[in-house]
């Protein structure tokens, strides 16, 4: 039993890939090594991880199945468990049948032997893609003999607000989709056996198409995609729309675009500043900064968001503010900077709060990029009632530069994005995040950083250089808006 390897079936998850896109669950298959998984999808995995572990203490008396490598074991033990007298809980209940096996976030069984499957997802919702990973379980479970009578879907409850103390009960909310699964069953023969027919042939000819975002970011999305022109057609703003038109008759780069070929302005603007090789800003630009009194202030925030709420009165997947960095620009040119970092020592948001409402005062514009510091500044006066006051104003006063960024400047390298990012590799290349040494570089890292922070057990020099790459991070990020203020402001 202990050599039993996963290749002798195909899993949940393999299907899954196949049902994607079969050329992914062939790469899968045959050549795993050119998979390249993002951070992001390694931190969904974790969200997952954590709100899989929540679900578990909603049945007390479950057992785990453990033996990850040891498939035999894990089939042994379950059909055991689901075989007894007794009902039972199984966590990762492992069981296989016409090659497939699954590992079922949530097996019970009750005393006249009737089997019901839960499936655990980190969503706040029901997502059609569930539907076909729960029938797929279900399939298999009723195909080793068991009499399945009800499929539910557990996700996460955005409303749910954790009281503390470790009280995590209504934060999943239970969806039956029994019938929407029945519907689906009767598919999963066929669509396993094309799968089988697939993966014994050559790797499947298909071109990168939405597919290979939806309903998940493919991990062979580089492997699959062609070399593409320094200037691709995709690379222009207006999204499909846009692009498959030309792709569809043959143009592939923004250089082979005619003129007056499209209709999208911002497309049309990207293309001939594309052609012509050189950047352009506006001399709009100057003329809306010029507007703009002192002090200015250059703000940003960085926010974290738990699928499992670790302080009391937060929701899940709320944006909780733990740092911000801001630099004061005086009129006659001289510059301060402010930063707020938090401790582990509990919930960070009044502080958080407080400090800024001290660094921004009353009065002059706070520059920001994007609208996402209004929303952040909003759950925070709802949160804190006596600060409402101050921080409307703060709202009041805040500038955002994306919308005249986005009019007034654009750079071939830009290609179609006016992200902070983006502007700045531009602008000021200097800036980049990637030339921070080592540490954070974006704002899922940041997250991820703070998250390690917050660990009991974190060793004093790793505490220690995290905090300073946030400090670096945020700092860099505030900087950055006062170099793209300035490059703005010069516009002739």
């Amino acid at each position: 039993m202990r050599e039993m390897s996963s290749r002798r079936y195909l899993s949940k998850t393999k299907i899954m890939a196949g049902h994607q896109c079969p050329k992914r669950l062939w790469l899968d298959v045959h050549a795993p090594e050119k998979a390249e998984v993002s951070e992001a999808t390694e931190r969904a995995f974790r969200m997952g991880h954590d709100v899989g572990r929540i679900a578990q203490t909603l049945w007390p008396d479950g057992i785990l199945i453990g033996h990850d490598r040891e498939l035999g074991e894990a089939l042994r033990e379950t059909a055991e468990h689901l075989e007894g007298e007794k009902p039972v809980t199984l966590f990762e209940g492992t069981v296989s049948a016409n090659g497939v096996l699954i590992r079922a976030d949530v097996l019970t069984r009750d005393d006249n032997g009737e089997v019901r499957l839960v499936e655990v997802k980190a969503s706040t919702s029901v997502k059609p893609q569930y539907i076909d990973d729960c029938a797929i379980q279900a399939w298999v479970l009723e195909q080793s003999g068991l009499v399945l009578t009800s499929v539910q879907l557990a996700h996460v409850n955005n409303q749910f607000v954790y009281a503390g103390n470790g009280d995590y009960n209504g934060l999943l909310e239970l969806a039956d989709v029994s019938e929407r699964v029945r519907e689906r069953i009767d598919e999963i023969p066929n669509f396993v056996s094309g799968l089988r027919t697939m993966l014994a042939e050559q790797e499947p000819s298909i071109t990168v198409g939405r597919h290979c975002h939806q309903p998940y970011d493919c991990p062979f999305l580089s492997y699959c995609t062609p070399p593409q022109p320094p200037y691709p057609v995709t690379a222009l703003p207006g999204g499909r729309g846009v692009h498959e038109p030309l792709l569809a008759d043959g143009i592939e780069s923004i250089l082979d675009v005619p003129a007056e070929r499209l209709t999208n302005k911002k497309a049309e603007w990207a293309r001939a500043v594309t052609v012509a090789g050189e950047p352009e800003l506006r001399p709009e630009a100057a003329i809306e900064l010029k507007r703009l009194g002192w002090p200015r202030y250059y703000f940003d925030f960085e926010t974290v968001g738990f699928a499992v709420p670790i302080w009391a009165g937060t929701r899940p997947y709320e944006a909780l503010p733990f740092q911000w960095s801001c630099h004061v620009e005086y009129e006659d040119g001289s510059k301060a900077h402010h930063e707020f970092l938090a401790d582990a020592d509990g919930p960070p948001m009044r502080d958080c709060a407080e400090g800024l409402i001290k660094v921004l005062g009353e009065e002059g514009p706070i520059l920001v990029y994007t609208s996402y510091e209004q929303g952040v500044l909003q759950n925070l006066a709802g949160r804190f009632p006596d600060l409402a006051p101050r921080l409307k104003v703060v709202m009041e006063r805040l500038y955002d530069l994306h919308p005249v960024t986005r009019a007034n400047y654009y750079h071939p390298d830009m290609m179609g994005s006016w992200s902070l990012k983006k502007v700045l590799a531009a602008v000021a290349p200097e800036l980049a995040h990637s030339s921070l040494d080592g540490g954070v570089q974006d704002g899922g890292a940041a997250s991820e950083a703070f998250l390690d922070l917050l660990g009991p057990d974190l060793p004093a020099e790793r505490h220690k250089y995290l905090r300073q790459s946030l400090l670096e991070y945020c700092k860099r990020d505030t900087f950055g808006l006062v170099r793209l203020a300035h490059f703005l402001g010069s516009a002739r």
